[in-house]
């Protein structure tokens, strides 16, 4: 182990410890911009500088390796000025635009300005100017604000395996972006947001839904009703100074009523309703021998994936629809009827911790009720902005109820925004339909990961066969051994986001450190507020329900019935970039076992 001095401090530290990592082990924070700990070290800011005795220049100490006999200086008034200078380089061509930017308060740059005090600005020449890139329907790239980071490049070439950000031109011309910086619309971007959680200003941010939204709320002759997706109630809370995971479901309902919408509906409804779908699905695969694995599609990045690189396993996505897309078709129809409302003046919106969801909506086969399912998406970030323009502050508030008929949901339904929570509900249901008995443990934490993870599951004379992905990167993996025959699976939940929904790319952005397996581990801790709802629900299976009950023997008829094809099924299309080709939705023929 290393000996060293840092500031006349004498420490041991691991070997391969950077100086950045052994100054914070002595508790000593240098500022940085482009590191994230086991994902990102480029050494691109050079605001991490540090002096080290007996070196002619100073060194980026983040990727500096802690050596033997090191005498290292974090702030001596020189290394101060350095990295003063560095902050007015980056500023000197960069908008000065805070007040009206997305991430105003909120900005590790505008952070590292007032923590140096930077008042002013000497610095004159050229600035870099590019258009603004708002054609994608989920993501916003404004370069001019890019600093070069590199950090959109690592997690989506290292985490998500699609790399589709490089660096363009060079010297004081280099831009991040995609090749020949074009639009994201030209690229195989999945729309998943992780980039936009990791950038350090506003470069990334989503689609601004909510003017559409606020106009909604003012038309009189339209009926606004709005979903929460599971994730939502305990990550909203984090925008008002609650504690990461803190549940706030019924402060949450009454500030949705108090925003305007006619209705507040819970999309862990149509979580619900998904499990059916799924559930009657597999078994109906099981009863035919195939193709297996069955892969989720609650996750519209995911599907997107497979879509673009991996088109010969479509017929192995589940044709069920989302639970926003089940949602919004269900409203449409189904509550449009018990209200005797018209639908097409039924306006739906979603909040979402995603920003694929905003895609997801627009794709043309999500009309099968006649109208658009879903009307608008707004992400955790977007609903918070509009509570605080309203003056609406969830601490003052007391719990409200869901309306039904769509707003009561089981725990299953809850637990579908964490951490292999749509497998976990899926296995309850399967287990008591596969063996006709009742389950007696109810939970499933072999399926519980931020990454990886498979297992094994007895349910009668069936050996269930199960794994769950966080992040794409994770499912090539899983996709690779499968096609070399070194894993075989029943059924494979994939979500595009490090631990599920609760990190998805709509969630508020979490600034606080620098190392990704910190801000990984705090969106899960979001998780932990879903289980807790879990285990104070009366049902805590999608089939026992039973306002999923009432609404299969009023209206569906029974899991994977006709009308449930039509309205809550869908098909795939290749998106390979050199030769799309579509495929035809799947015929039904084979009826399950009714509810």
């Amino acid at each position: 182990m290393p000996k060293l001095w840092i500031d006349d401090r004498e420490l041991e530290v691991g070997e391969g410890t950077t100086v950045l990592e052994a100054s914070r082990q002595a508790g000593i924070d240098i500022p940085t911009l482009c590191y994230l700990k086991e994902l990102n070290a480029p050494a691109a800011c050079r605001v991490c500088l540090v002096q080290v005795e007996g070196r002619p220049t100073m060194d980026a100490s983040c990727v500096l390796p802690a050596a033997e006999g090191m005498r290292i200086y974090t702030h001596t008034p020189e290394v101060l000025a350095a990295r003063k200078q560095m902050i007015k380089l980056l500023l000197s061509d960069h908008p000065f635009e805070c007040l009206t930017c997305e991430r105003n308060l909120n900005c590790e740059l505008q952070r590292l300005a007032k923590r140096y005090e930077i008042r002013d600005l000497q610095i004159e020449g050229n600035r870099n100017h590019f258009p603004i890139d708002d054609l994608s329907p989920s993501v916003v790239r404004e370069p001019d604000k890019c600093i070069r980071c590199r950090r959109c490049l690592a997690v989506c070439q290292y985490y998500q395996s699609v790399g589709i950000y490089r660096m363009i031109e060079r010297s004081f011309h280099a831009i991040v972006g995609p090749a020949f910086n074009s639009s994201l619309m030209e690229t195989p971007c999945l729309y998943c947001g992780q980039c936009i959680t990791v950038c350090p200003t506003g470069a990334l941010h989503e689609q601004d839904s909510t003017a559409r939204v606020w106009e909604a709320l003012r038309d009189p002759n339209l009926h606004v009703v709005v979903q929460t997706a599971p994730s939502i109630r305990s990550s909203i809370g984090e925008e008002f100074g609650y504690p990461v995971g803190t549940p706030v479901t019924g402060q949450m309902v009454a500030a949705l009523r108090r925003l305007g919408f006619d209705r507040v509906f819970d999309d862990c409804f149509g979580a619900d309703v998904t499990v059916m779908e799924e559930t009657a699905e597999l078994l109906e695969r099981l009863e035919r021998g195939g193709p297996f694995p069955q892969f989720t599609s609650c996750c519209p990045s995911w599907v997107r994936f497979c879509e673009l690189f991996y088109p010969e396993l479509i017929e192995n996505l589940s044709e069920v629809k989302s639970p926003q897309q089940i949602f919004g078709a269900l409203a449409k129809t189904y509550y449009a009827r018990k209200a005797g409302v018209d639908p097409a003046q039924i306006f739906v919106v979603s909040i979402m911790p995603c920003v694929s969801k905003k895609y997801e909506l627009l794709r043309p086969e999500m009309n099968a009720s006649g109208y658009r399912d879903v009307d608008a998406e707004l992400s955790t970030r977007e609903f918070a902005r509009m509570l605080f323009q309203a003056g609406i502050d969830l601490r003052k508030l007391p719990e409200e109820d869901f309306d039904d008929p769509l707003g009561y949901a089981s725990g299953a339904g809850i637990i579908f925004g964490s951490t292999g929570g749509v497998m976990e509900a899926a296995l309850r249901t399967a287990y008591e339909w596969i063996t006709g008995e009742e389950l007696k443990d109810i939970e499933f934490p072999q399926v519980r990961s931020d990454k990886y993870k498979d297992t094994e599951i007895q349910m009668g004379e069936l050996r269930l066969k199960a794994a769950v992905a966080r992040g794409t990167g994770e499912a090539r993996r899983l996709i690779e051994a499968i096609k070399k025959g070194q894993k075989e699976y029943h059924f494979v939940e994939v979500m595009a986001c490090p631990a599920g929904c609760v990190g998805g790319g709509g969630q508020p952005i979490y600034i606080e450190t620098n190392d990704w397996n910190e801000q990984v581990a705090h969106r899960s801790h979001r998780s932990n507020g879903l289980y807790q709802l879990d285990r104070q629900m009366e049902h805590r299976k999608a089939h026992t329900n039973p306002a999923v009950t009432r609404l299969y023997r009023d209206f569906l008829g029974h899991p994977g019935s006709e009308m449930a094809h039509r309205l809550l099924h869908t098909g795939y299309l290749s998106r390979r970039l050199y030769a799309p080709e579509p495929l035809p939705k799947k015929e039904h023929k084979q009826k399950v076992r009714p509810l």
